[in-house]
């Protein structure tokens, strides 16, 4: 209800003048954006220096695509020599010559056990040839342990250790060339002589490359079954001798 006091007209106890001049008066948003702008930039000016010096210190990281699909094979490496130990990979850094020497020698090994299942009977005379060839190869095992110390320089010292285990092949195989008479006794003891020098040249005795190790290991397991055929033909086939064969 609008009335008039003085000259000056009211509503509801308020001047409408007051009323009108608030009405009117805008809002001004552009000092507001301007402030608002003013305090951003200022925040904006403040991070940018340090997130563009962080954003320029990261580098990129190339792999390369064997790194991506496979391990660090230069860490495997170095992790695997320092634990000293071996895998069967490792055979393909072995010599020519050793690797050709070494499992042409398993041929007397084979042989014998091959002849015998041939025939479908037991030789002695060749289970036992088969067993003076273990004694050998488990008396030279010993030698070559011997002969890898005795060097300057060399990773294995001429201790009582790696002598004295040394001489113990030896030892094993003039016991299995006793046996003559029984030839599972003489197989069972070769078998240990190899065991045994595996044992020493894996665990042991220090100093062997990843490649011998790994050839020594396949060696003494086809080495072993071989024996082991000879001993299971020698339970179930008939026993013939090669003279007897002769006549």
């Amino acid at each position: 209800m609008i009335s008039f006091v003085s000259g000056r007209p009211i509503l509801s106890g308020v001047p409408v003048w007051r009323c009108l001049q608030q009405i009117n008066r805008v809002p001004n948003y552009s000092t507001n954006t301007v402030l608002l702008h003013t305090r951003a930039s200022s925040v904006f000016m403040s991070f940018r220096p340090s997130t563009t010096s962080r954003l320029l210190s990261i580098k990129p990281v190339s792999w390369h695509t064997s790194h991506l699909c496979h391990k660090d094979s230069r860490g495997k490496s170095e992790r695997s020599d320092s634990k000293e130990g071996f895998s069967l990979r490792a055979l393909a850094k072995a010599p020519k010559p050793a690797l050709y020497l070494g499992f042409s020698g398993l041929i007397p090994f084979i042989s014998a056990p091959f002849l015998m299942a041939a025939t479908q009977s037991f030789h002695p005379e060749v289970a036992y040839a088969q067993v003076v060839y273990g004694a050998s190869i488990v008396s030279f095992l010993g030698g070559a342990r011997w002969g890898f110390a005795i060097p300057a320089g060399s990773p294995a010292q001429p201790d009582w250790m790696n002598l004295g285990n040394s001489v113990v092949p030896s030892l094993l195989a003039w016991l299995a060339l006793l046996c003559r008479d029984n030839i599972a006794e003489g197989a069972l003891v070769v078998i240990m002589g190899l065991g045994l020098s595996l044992h020493y040249d894996l665990t042991l005795l220090p100093g062997y490359p990843a490649w011998f190790k790994a050839m020594r290991t396949v060696l003494t397991l086809v080495a072993t079954f071989s024996l082991v055929a000879t001993l299971v033909l020698k339970k179930f086939c008939s026993e013939k001798k090669l003279i007897e064969i002769q006549k």
